[in-house]
């Protein structure tokens, strides 16, 4: 029995694998998911056949997975596209959690009996598996609610903050020492000050987070989550758990480097803060900016604008996910192509507040995957463009990143919509983007506003395409 969980263990580690191999293309995304699901079903089985599993924990496991999967399924259907990115981070939450209690658990575990060397690894083993579970736990708490909106997206930057983080750190390392070793009740003593310590941490660490990194503090907590699951795997002696948490810290962490990369700023600064921090303060999201904003133009204007191009480029953003727009905007790119005019689709990495946000709503709508292009394939097109439609899109297509240096996005690879012949801006008021930056591109002079509702617009654009 022991050699068939071994067996699965790899096969589940290789379907895991090949899951992320298929995530990181459209074409291959949905085998991939499939791939992941039919290995974790695997895990699963193999797990709950563990001759260490008794007759009695059976039970409990299937009565934990009824609800657990009870919940999921209904989540599944409530969720909506625009609240994957909060869903996503609390989930990040539940396994720092997963790991706190194991930690706890395996410490506490009068059953084991470590002695030399390996109660010194077990022990830090344990304080590692809590430190990172605990700082997962409630920064993506955090994480959640700035999502949501329930927390503000600001940047929280209390004086010293640098200082009190290492501090932090410090203690943290401090304590360890002295709990490495330790008998069990002031082991339990010093881990539960740790456990303050770093869930203290993970709060200012993501409250000192502008909402315009939020894309890369989801992947950031997501490459933790990963960590927290490889440090349950070392407690519980788990293979697969090992090779799981490693795969999920190790693309995540990758991830967090490409959108780092995308944005042209460094981890650090990342953490150290968001935009809109190192200059003046910006203008609050939603505020109305006292600027020259370019006319406005109305749906029907605009669906003459597309038919009479020739050359058409889309640029989603986060006001389409909140509209619900995505399957009209296919509607509308069936249309103009029928009538032989080459429609693509431009896609910035940070566009949306989740990574690859707006490839899986455009793949929710089936928009064709090779229309749907990533910034570095179509930024040198868009000069001959002639019609640019911007959906509620706003910082990734901000001008001021490349034109002035003491802009708080200043280096930041953008869309570069102003150099196509017209640009279509739709936004619901005067506002700015989740950056909090204001853009120039609304008072260019080949800039037109479309203001209102995304879906009213689209809908009446198709109506007149």
């Amino acid at each position: 029995m022991e050699g068939m969980i071994t067996i699965a263990y790899i096969v589940a580690s290789i379907l895991f694998i090949l899951a992320l191999g298929g995530l990181s293309n459209q074409e291959s995304a949905r085998r991939g998911n499939l791939f992941g699901m039919i290995g974790m079903t695997i895990a699963i089985v193999a797990t709950i056949f563990d001759q260490r599993v008794s007759a009695g924990g059976t039970v409990i496991i299937f009565i934990m997975m009824a609800i657990g999967g009870g919940i999921g399924a209904y989540l599944a259907k409530r969720v909506e596209m625009t609240e994957m990115p909060e869903l996503v981070a609390i989930l990040h939450s539940f396994v720092g959690l997963g790991a706190v209690l194991v930690g706890y658990a395996t410490y506490l575990d009068p059953s084991a009996h470590l002695e030399g060397a390996e109660a010194t690894i077990h022990d830090i083993e344990v304080y590692i598996g809590v430190l990172i579970g605990m700082i997962t736990f409630t920064g993506s708490i955090i994480a959640f609610g700035k999502l949501k909106g329930s927390i503000t997206g600001n940047a929280m930057l209390i004086p010293g903050r640098h200082a009190i983080n290492a501090t932090m750190g410090i203690i943290c390392i401090w304590l360890g020492i002295f709990f490495v070793g330790a008998d069990t009740s002031d082991g339990v003593t010093l881990l539960i000050i740790m456990t303050v310590f770093a869930a203290i941490f993970g709060v200012h660490m993501v409250m000192a987070i502008g909402g315009a990194d939020m894309p890369v503090v989801v992947s950031m907590l997501n490459s933790y989550s990963g960590w927290a699951a490889a440090a349950t795997g070392f407690m519980l002696s788990n293979d697969l758990l090992i090779v799981v948490g490693a795969l999920v810290g190790s693309s995540g962490a990758i991830l967090s480097y490409i959108m780092c990369k995308a944005m042209n700023r460094s981890f650090i600064s990342v953490i150290a803060g968001g935009f809109g921090t190192t200059t003046a303060a910006p203008v609050a999201e939603g505020e109305v900016v006292k600027a020259v904003y370019s006319p406005e133009t109305s749906a029907e204007e605009v669906a003459e604008m597309l038919i009479d191009a020739k050359e058409v480029v889309i640029v989603p953003g986060y006001g389409m996910a909140v509209a619900q727009a995505q399957h009209t905007i296919n509607e509308i790119t069936k249309k103009l192509r029928e009538k032989d005019i080459n429609v693509r689709f431009a896609i910035h990495p940070v566009a949306g507040r989740l990574p690859g946000h707006m490839n899986v709503l455009l793949a929710e709508a089936k928009v064709p995957y090779d229309i749907v292009l990533e910034m570095d394939e179509i930024n040198d097109d868009l000069p001959e463009v002639d019609v640019v439609l911007v959906i509620g899109a706003n910082d990734i297509v901000n001008p001021s990143a490349q034109t002035d240096p003491h802009s708080p996005i200043a280096g930041m690879p953008v869309l570069e919509v102003w150099k196509s012949s017209k640009v279509i801006i739709m936004k619901r008021g005067r506002g700015v983007g989740y950056a909090g930056v204001d853009n120039p591109l609304f008072s260019l002079d080949n800039t037109r506003m479309l203001y209102g509702d995304a879906k009213a617009s689209v809908d009446t654009i198709l109506s007149n395409v």
